[in-house]
Parts: structure tokens; C-alpha cells; sequence
């Protein structure tokens, strides 16, 4: 509106200034030299105005032409520059969705119409790691890090492609360059601090989580909670060379960090070394209270030195009562609780606790059950059973950090180099070992069965009712698989004692039945005179499994009497350890066998 009022007042002045100089009388007379020119003011005043105009234009002409080729080149530039952002943004699209062709195309069409520009360097680094080209990646990345405005960014590039070539040395060179340009880098400053956890420097480790703080990068809350972390982990490395130091960083670790696990644990131990009891148990109850872990259990039944194994009960049911009902953590009260009551001899205890978990055992429950059974009984077939359903039960919870589950606990994970990753869990699939490597159900089959393997038999059905003989099996070359077609395998423990009595008639009828009794012979002197020792051996290896490569044991077919119940797969029937009778030495030589591995799995 004021651009309309101001343009009608400059037409109005123009019009009174036209009016006045047409109602001026008179002539204007121009004299120069000979000439001589007259006219009048209107008409003058309008041949000024003409020739104002004419300059004007002439000008105008002029300062274009003049200005033309630079205008020229401004132009084409800009059509460049626009030719090179399209390029940019295609070929990083190119790359989002994975098209390698497409994005090289892209990225030379950008280099070559903007080489300067920054994202075109970053178009040519990436597409060429997406064309798996490592060299050219490093070369671009070198000449982004000697830039001013990309130097961060070349030095993240350069990180990368230093881990991906497993050069840990030189990725860590970088992140500590980067953390000097930018101490709030995040990326930089968490891989410096995996780093330096990863080599045991605790206190390198502790100097850049107080540079996060001061930066920003972590709040208060955290950084307590990691600096606990961080001083146990060092703690759990100085206990056998520093105790001082170990004492001092696990007893600030406790207080920053009150329910982590290992921090309580060795905090407890050194309270009750120094005889503070008290101390002690309340350290361990408030980390139980919100994470129940058997590491805790063990040291609040150890918390004062000397007492007997029912004292050692009687702390740990206290321990379990505090543990609510609606926790997860409850079965590990009830756990602790079956260990003590074991070791305290009060097996009716055990039994009571682990009852609710036997249907469906997991893998510590049926590994107890099968230690109760051997220290309560000495029943060896019972124990292996639980042994063996053991196998496939249920996985206990484990350390577990981005998918690795390791056996003791860590400060940093070894996948990512998150610190604090490590959680008690129960792992989703496979139980990976500390050294990454994956034991699932097979593998735990295969280790068992390393254990020295029982000896077999096979019995014959026949139609005349006799007592069953034993013998000792004689060692005998391997033949080819010819055993009866309706023998039946059965499982027999290793014996010492052999009973060499059979009925006569008996051995007159079946060719391959047991001689009539005769001194006890040697492995050799039978394998010679003995005609059980002519008998072929058969191959069994149906029922445990055993790979081909195996060794093949000696099967002797013997007859069997029609009542015989035999042996089924868990271990010999009670009815028919009555009829053999218990061989002695039997109990020590499973000891042997199955207490090597059940010390080996840490039963």
C-alpha cells in the first residue's frame, strides 16, 4: 500500500513539474562559435530527458557485454555444481540400497564435477568399500583426514578399515587422535576404552570415562555405575599381587556399585578375612536381593572361617529366605540350599529342595541329583542317568554379553567392547564357551563318552530256562558285523569276579554257550583254550552313539534265561543286579570314571 501511495506522489510531482514548464514564456538560444540554436524550455527540457535515456541505454549496453563472460562462466559452474550434488545424492542413495555399479558411476561423475566438495569424498570412500576396494578407501580417507573440515570424519574411515584389517594397534592410534580433535567424539572415546580394558589398563580406562563425564557423553548415574565396573575388574586382577590396592578399589567399587556381583563377592571375601562378619554378610544380602547368583551363595556360606558344613546350611537357608518368592533368582536359593545340604551330609534336605525341579531339570539340578545319588547311595547307574539327562536339559544361567557367554565375569564385552555388558542369563540357544567356541548338546555327548566305556554282552533268547552265566570277556580281534538277528543288546559294568558255572546240557546244546566251570583263566590262556574266545565279536555301538573310529568292544553272546528283564538305556535294572549279583570292585571303578568327569564339568 505504501508502494501504490508513494508511486501516485511521484506522478503528481512529475505532472506539476511538466505543467509549470510549459506555462514558462520565452525562448532558449544556444550560441556556440558559428552556431546558433534556438528552441523553447518544453522542448528543451524534453530533448534532455531523450538524451538522459540514450546514455543510460548505451551504458547498460556496454556493462553487459563487458560483464558477459564472466556471468558465462558463473553460470556453467553453477550447472556443474548442480550436476555434482545430483550425483552425490543418487550415488549415496546407491549405496543405501547396495547397488555397486550404480554408486561408482555416481561417485566418479562426482569427483570429476565436484572434487572439492566434501560429500563427494565421502561418496568415493564409501562406494568404495562397498565395492570391497580396501586400498582406495584408506587412500580417501587419508585425504579427508588432511582436511580441515573433514578430518574427524577421515579419521573415523581410517578406523574402520583398521578393524576390519584386525590392525588393533593402529585403531586405536587413530581413536586416540580423534579423542584429542573432539574429546566428546563418542565413537572415539568408546573404542579407546575397550581398548585399554582389553590390555588391562585400568587406570588409562578410568582417565577417559572422568573425560566422558566432564564431556557430557555419560550422566552421573552411569559413571558411577561404570567406574565400579572398572575398579572390580582391576580388583579381580591385583587380588593375588596387590591385595592392598585390590582391597581399596573393590571396597569404592562397592560403594558405587553395591549390587554388582563380583564387586560383593570380593568385598565380602576381604571383610572376612579381616574378621568383619557382619560386614560381610550385609554386603553379600544386598547384592543377593537383586541378583541372586550362586558366586554370592558360596561366599556367604564361607563368610566365617571354620565352620562346619551344617553351620555352612544354616547360613545359606537364611540367605535363600530373604531371596522373594516372585524372583527369578529364587531356584538359586533353593540351589545353594541342595549344595550345602550335599556337603553336610543331610540328604533328605537336598532331596526336599530339589524336588519342584526334577520333572524338568535344567543342567545343575540333574548334575546334583546325580551327585546325591552316588554320596547318598553309591548307585552309579542312577547318578549316570541323571548325568546323562543332564545332556540335554534346560541351560542354566551364564554370564552373557551380545550373544558370548563366558564362564567368569568380564568388564567389557569381547564382541562390541561395551563395558558393563556382562548379564546373569540364561543364553537363548548355545552355551558359547569362554573361548567363544559353542558347546551344545552333541559336544557334552562326546565328552561324556570319552569317560572308559562299560563293557557289553549280548544275550541269545533261547527256549530252555537256565540261570545266566557271566564271564569275563576275553580281548579279541574286530570282525565284521555278523551278531543274531534276535540277540539283544545289553549294557554290563566292567567285572572283576566271573562266574564260570553253567549247566552242562546246556553246553552240549548251544555251541556258543559258557564251558563248564573250570579254574579262572587269564585274558590269554582263555583267548587260547576257552571256545567263547573262537566266538565272533560283533559290533555295538548303537545305544551310546560312538563315532565309526571307535574302538570295538567284545561281545559275547551267552544264553539268557526267558525272565531275564535285562538292561535298559539309563543303566543296569535293579531285578537284574539281583540275578548277576554286584561285582566287586564295580563302585570303584565308576568312582573312577564318572567322578574324573564329573569333576571336569564342575558338577
Amino acid at each position: 500500500m505504501l508502494r501504490i501511495v508513494l508511486f501516485l506522489v511521484l506522478i503528481a510531482l512529475a505532472a506539476a513539474g511538466a505543467a509549470w514548464v510549459a506555462d514558462q514564456p520565452g525562448d532558449l538560444v544556444l550560441t556556440a562559435g558559428g552556431f546558433r540554436a534556438s528552441t523553447t524550455l518544453p522542448r528543451f527540457v524534453f530533448l534532455l530527458g531523450v538524451f538522459a535515456a540514450a546514455v543510460v541505454l548505451v551504458w547498460s549496453i556496454l556493462t553487459m557485454i563487458w560483464r558477459a563472460p564472466g556471468r558465462l562462466r558463473r553460470r556453467s559452474r553453477d550447472k556443474r555444481h548442480a550436476r555434482g550434488r545430483h550425483a552425490i545424492t543418487h550415488g549415496l542413495l546407491a549405496i543405501g540400497h547396495g547397488d555397486v555399479g550404480l554408486a561408482r558411476r555416481h561417485a566418479e561423475s562426482a569427483r570429476r564435477l565436484a572434487p572439492n566438495d566434501p560429500l563427494a569424498l565421502l561418496l568415493h570412500a564409501q562406494s568404495a568399500q562397498l565395492e570391497g576396494n580396501r586400498d582406495e578407501a584408506q587412500r580417501v580417507f587419508r585425504a579427508m583426514a588432511e582436511r580441515e573440515d573433514t578430518r574427524l570424519l577421515g579419521l573415523r574411515g581410517l578406523f574402520i578399515e583398521a578393524q576390519r584389517a584386525d590392525d588393533a594397534v593402529g585403531a586405536v592410534m587413530i581413536a586416540e587422535e580423534a579423542i584429542k580433535l573432539s574429546p566428546s567424539s563418542t565413537w572415539a572415546s568408546h573404542a579407546v576404552l575397550g581398548f585399554r580394558c582389553a590390555r588391562g589398563d585400568w587406570s588409562g580406562a578410568l582417565a577417559i570415562l572422568d573425560s566422558n563425564l566432564a564431556s557430557g557423553l555419560i550422566d552421573k548415574k552411569a559413571y558411577r555405575r561404570q567406574r565400579g565396573v572398572l575398579l572390580t575388574a582391576r580388583a579381580l586382577e591385583l587380588e593375588t599381587m596387590d591385595r592392598d590396592v585390590a582391597r581399596e578399589s573393590v571396597m569404592e567399587a562397592i560403594k558405587l556399585a553395591p549390587t554388582l556381583v563380583p564387586a560383593a563377592v570380593l568385598a565380602a571375601k576381604f571383610e572376612s578375612e579381616a574378621h568383619q562378619v557382619r560386614r560381610s554378610m550385609k554386603l553379600v544380602e544386598a547384592a543377593w536381593l537383586a541378583n541372586p547368583h550362586p558366586d554370592l551363595a558360596d561366599a556367604y556360606a564361607h563368610v566365617k572361617l571354620g565352620d562346619s558344613a551344617r553351620q555352612r546350611l544354616q547360613r545359606v537357608e537364611t540367605l535363600a529366605a530373604k531371596t522373594p518368592t516372585d524372583k527369578v533368582g529364587h531356584v538359586e536359593g533353593q540351589l545353594a540350599i541342595a549344595r550345602a545340604a550335599i556337603d553336610a551330609s543331610e540328604f533328605a534336605r537336598a532331596r526336599e529342595v530339589l524336588a519342584p525341579y526334577v520333572n524338568d531339570p535344567p543342567q545343575r539340578v540333574a548334575l546334583l541329583m546325580a551327585e546325591l545319588e552316588r554320596a547318598e547311595h553309591g548307585d552309579s547307574g542312577r547318578a549316570r542317568a541323571w548325568t546323562l539327562r543332564a545332556v540335554r536339559a534346560r541351560h542354566d544361567p551364564a554370564w552373557t554379553a551380545d550373544g558370548y557367554v563366558s564362564d567368569r565375569w568380564r568388564p567389557v564385552s569381547p564382541v562390541t567392547g561395551r563395558l558393563d555388558a556382562f548379564q546373569w542369563q540364561t543364553p537363548v540357544a548355545s552355551l558359547p564357551s569362554d573361548k567363544g567356541t559353542t558347546i551344545e548338546s552333541s559336544a557334552f555327548e562326546e565328552a561324556m563318552l570319552a569317560a572308559p566305556p562299560p563293557k557289553r554282552v549280548t544275550v541269545a533268547p533261547t527256549e530252555t530256562p537256565v540261570e545266566p552265566a557271566v564271564i569275563s570277556p576275553a580281548p579279541a580281534p574286530a570282525a565284521q558285523d555278523n551278531s543274531p538277528p534276535e540277540a539283544k543288546e545289553i549294557v554290563q559294568e566292567p567285572i572283576k569276579e566271573t562266574v564260570t558255572e553253567a549247566p552242562k546240557e546246556v553246553a552240549a546244546k548251544e555251541e556258543p554257550a559258557v564251558a563248564p566251570a573250570e579254574p579262572v583263566k587269564s585274558a590269554s590262556e582263555t583267548a587260547e583254550s576257552s571256545p567263547v574266545a573262537a566266538t565272533p565279536v560283533f559290533r555295538t555301538r548303537a545305544d551310546l552313539g560312538k563315532p565309526a573310529s571307535a574302538p570295538i568292544q567284545a561281545v559275547i553272546p551267552i544264553v539268557r534265561a526267558p525272565d531275564d528283564p535285562g538292561i535298559d538305556d539309563e543303566g543296569p535294572s535293579d531285578e537284574f543286579t539281583e540275578q548277576i549279583g554286584t561285582p566287586k570292585g564295580h563302585a570303584k571303578e565308576q568312582a573312577g570314571g564318572w567322578r574324573g568327569f564329573w569333576s571336569r564339568w564342575g558338577a
